[in-house]
């Protein structure tokens, strides 16, 4: 696949996360197209509070199910958008729903569409609609395993650079290793500032990497626009669509029945 096969567009979700503390030694090369799943074994913090979480209590997902059809356009009845420029809510975690559902609704995050969504939901419809939507499987993506033909990372499998970055980082270059906030398996943990990745669109993750870079992210989330700004800058076009590939194909591993 050619890195000029992706479209970087968006206009949903952004994908945020934190400077990693230390970065892990890089997995070895997958030689299957689909990356392998990784078993989660970093276990989540404590929820983060949300400091203008209003009176809402925990979500209800039987009522959130309700709640999220004007979703389903986009994002799919399910969480699993089938058009690659939207985010999947597919498992993603009920307070970051909850929180960016907030600052799309409050201006902190600059999105018409979704502002127009978000605008006549109470705090404890957010939380409905995060709690369904955390329930839900997301639909596993697969990396793209083709061997790269001209640039700086040729010779090697599309997905490889993206891989190493993620469980790596970029030592000397401020880069961290995004495991360390989002998990080995891409699973990130509960609370409003660290999402899942793993199995999200390329074109999208793409496209907000890239908007984070570039300092074009619009909206006040410090989250956003501090956090993964520094965490992004030192990566290339080329190190950006290959991370993009190789979270598209991350996944938990299945675990056998008993």
């Amino acid at each position: 696949m050619k890195l000029s096969h992706f479209v970087l567009l968006s206009t949903a979700l952004a994908v945020t996360g934190a400077i990693a503390q230390q970065a892990a030694a890089p997995a070895p090369e997958k030689t299957a197209a689909e990356t392998a799943p990784v078993a989660e074994t970093v276990p989540a913090p404590a929820p983060v509070a949300v400091a203008d979480g209003g009176p809402a209590k925990a979500g209800d997902p039987k009522a959130g199910q309700a709640k999220a059809g004007a979703c389903a356009a986009c994002h799919g009845l399910d969480g699993n958008a089938s058009l690659p420029i939207y985010p999947k809510l597919a498992g993603q975690h009920e307070h970051y729903v909850w929180r960016q559902l907030q600052l799309f609704k409050n201006g902190g995050r600059d999105n018409a569409i979704m502002l127009g969504m978000a605008a006549t939901l109470t705090q404890q419809d957010m939380r409905d609609i995060g709690a369904y939507f955390s329930t839900q499987k997301i639909n596993a993506g697969v990396a793209d395993d083709s061997i790269v033909s001209t640039g700086p990372f040729a010779g090697q499998k599309f997905f490889a650079a993206g891989e190493k970055i993620y469980r790596g980082g970029k030592p000397g270059t401020g880069v961290p290793a995004c495991m360390a906030c989002h998990g080995p398996a891409g699973a990130g943990v509960p609370g409003p500032s660290y999402p899942a990745l793993g199995g999200q669109h390329a074109e999208d993750t793409a496209a907000k990497l890239t908007a984070f870079r570039d300092g074009t992210v619009s909206g006040k989330d410090k989250d956003a626009n501090v956090i993964m700004s520094q965490a992004a800058k030192g990566l290339s076009d080329e190190e950006i669509l290959s991370l993009a590939s190789y979270l598209q194909g991350l996944h938990r591993a299945e675990r056998a029945a008993d």
